[in-house]
């Protein structure tokens, strides 16, 4: 817990609970931030208690501190509390907006919702003794100069979320306790029994924030080989003082393709056909040797209709790149589990089997000695890379939990983990909810198909859900998602306000169809209602019409559906041509 002061000149935060006397300092004026002492603290400051510090932003009106104001605990990893950050509040260092014209006083609410946009969405996780950033065979093949590192300098970058806001306090190490790096996903604990033996299961997905971004907007990976929407995702066993833990990846295609939104329920994957997409191919799977060892490609997407080329490109890219530590794997998801066919998972499980079992996952016993090591992880993908590839991780780690499970004697040989009814239905809802979290952040809903992975079965009522999520979807991919992508954009760093910039790209003068067309449409076809309502003297007049009135209110529909990209929300701040 940390306590605020503030008054006109300066934030002061402090530390209460390690004894130490420091205060953290940032002068409201000069924007520099020292460190000071409890008396220093004016007695006029109005106080009251903070749980971290986000970072500083320049907005149009200067510089902004978000802090944490409210959290809530999840649990504890292995007797680290873990919280969710439920609450900030963005304060700004200047006390008076009178040196701002109007259009700038518009621009900077803007700017302001849209940091308010990414702080509402559900998913902030952070500790003060733990680092939450690094699987727990990362952290047990570290070096004792890195464990004396701040939980700020030690954090993988790909999965501080506040990394940008935090680069100042990240230039003075002095300052880094005071600073909260902040993961972005989620996490689950639960206390668990099998055979009266008690045991903690956790399931922890990070997202990464580089090519971070909504659905339609983000997709394939940048020139650096980062891939839209990764998740690394763990499952982690505690019994006894032994941990074992089994880590899986999820991301887009990763070669240069889009799928910009354009009014049609599913626009059509274009592959880029002027850049050379085996540099940054290469560079993915570089970096995801080095992080997690031998990959195995699990691509869920279809292998027919507009998705076909994205697999054929994908299987030749990783045939003609010949490493002998990428392997793939085809699954074409929809086809195979098609009428309810949900059993035929089986098949790919199989198929998957003896890979797992040379994988194996990492197990360090209670006396702190490693037992097994994780030798190459599972990189799954589908479209989104939320609903299939959730189904298909949740089987996957049920299958290394058995094993686990039985080495360290909590389940009896013979004995699987299906049976157990009441640590099954725990288990289900978990991941479920792991798809729902994942599937909020990049496409705005909750996940498809969870009716599957809560019960084990494909559901009249889960398709009628997953047709109701499908609509909102497209409602949002189409009409608030550009808005979306310049909040990422904003909080992450990849676009920067410059006070000084005369126009603001905020303002995007509307073409006049976008407004005439949508206008002209909707009063023909209310004409067509009301002729048909109210007849004509002949049957052939009402018929003539409705024809004409039809004709129109279809016409312009057809000329708003070609120009689709026109009409949809796209994102103003950063141009996504440029980063694809």
């Amino acid at each position: 817990i940390l306590i605020q002061h503030i008054t006109p000149e300066k934030f002061y935060v402090e530390a209460c609970d390690d004894g130490a006397d420091d205060v953290l300092a940032i002068d409201r004026v000069s924007t520099e931030v020292t460190l000071t002492v409890k008396k220093d603290v004016p007695p006029s400051a109005v106080t009251r208690p903070i749980y971290g510090i986000l970072g500083t932003i320049r907005l149009v009106a200067g510089t902004y501190l978000i802090v944490i104001t409210k959290k809530k605990k999840v649990g504890e990893i292995f007797s680290h509390a873990i919280w969710k950050a439920t609450d900030f509040d963005i304060l700004s260092y200047k006390k008076t907006m009178l040196h701002l014209t109007d259009i700038q006083l518009q621009d900077n609410k803007v700017f302001l919702s849209m940091l308010s946009h990414v702080l509402s969405v559900d998913g902030f996780y952070f500790s003060t003794t733990y680092d939450l950033t690094h699987t727990l065979q990362r952290l047990a093949n570290t070096s004792p100069e890195f464990q004396e590192m701040s939980l700020l300098e030690r954090a993988d970058p790909r999965f501080v979320w506040n990394g940008h806001l935090l680069r100042e306090f990240a230039a003075q190490p002095e300052i880094h306790r005071f600073a909260t790096p902040v993961m972005h996903g989620f996490i689950t604990m639960h206390s668990c029994s099998i055979n009266g033996k008690c045991f903690d299961w956790l399931l922890v997905s990070r997202r990464s924030c580089f090519r971070a971004g909504v659905r339609y907007y983000v997709r394939g990976i940048d020139s650096e080989g980062h891939a839209a929407n990764f998740v690394e995702t763990e499952q982690i066993v505690h019994y006894k003082g032994s941990k074992a833990s089994f880590v899986q990846t999820r991301g887009s295609i990763p070669f240069f393709w889009s799928q910009r939104p354009n009014l049609k329920y599913k626009p059509k994957p274009q592959i880029s056909k002027s850049v050379n997409h085996m540099d940054g191919f290469q560079r993915h799977f570089d970096s995801q040797i080095i992080s997690y060892g031998k990959q195995m490609i699990v691509n869920l997407v279809n292998q027919k209709g507009s998705e076909k080329p994205l697999e054929q490109t994908f299987a030749k890219m990783v045939n003609s790149m010949a490493n002998v530590m990428v392997r793939y794997v085809a699954f074409d998801f929809h086809k195979e589990c098609s009428r309810m066919r949900w059993d035929r998972l089986q098949i790919l499980m199989d198929q998957l089997a003896e890979q797992q079992d040379e994988f194996s996952y990492f197990l360090v016993d209670s006396d702190g000695k490693i037992v097994t090591q994780q030798e190459g992880i599972f990189r799954s993908n589908c479209m989104d890379c939320l609903d299939r590839t959730n189904v298909i991780q949740s089987l996957l780690a049920r299958r290394s939990l058995q094993a686990q499970l039985q080495r360290l004697g909590v389940l009896h040989v013979g004995q699987r983990i299906e049976e157990q009814a009441d640590f099954e239905k725990i288990y289900k809802n978990a991941w479920a909810d792991n798809a729902n979290a994942c599937a909020k952040q990049y496409a705005g809903t909750g996940a498809l198909k969870t009716d599957y992975t809560r019960t084990g079965k494909r559901t009249q009522w889960g398709l009628i859900m997953d047709g109701w999520n499908s609509l909102i979807r497209y409602y949002k991919n189409n009409f608030s998602d550009g808005f979306r992508q310049d909040a990422i954009d904003l909080f992450l760093g990849n676009y920067s306000v410059d006070e000084v910039e005369p126009a603001s790209p905020l303002h995007v003068k509307k073409d006049w169809k976008f407004l005439a067309l949508p206008i002209i449409m909707v009063v023909a076809f209310s004409m067509c209602i009301i002729c048909l309502l109210m007849a004509g003297d002949t049957w052939t007049e009402t018929l003539a019409y409705v024809l004409f009135w039809g004709s129109a209110s279809f016409g312009t529909f057809a000329i708003i559906l070609y120009n689709g990209k026109d009409f949809v929300d796209a994102p103003k701040l950063v141009q996504k041509e440029k980063m694809d």
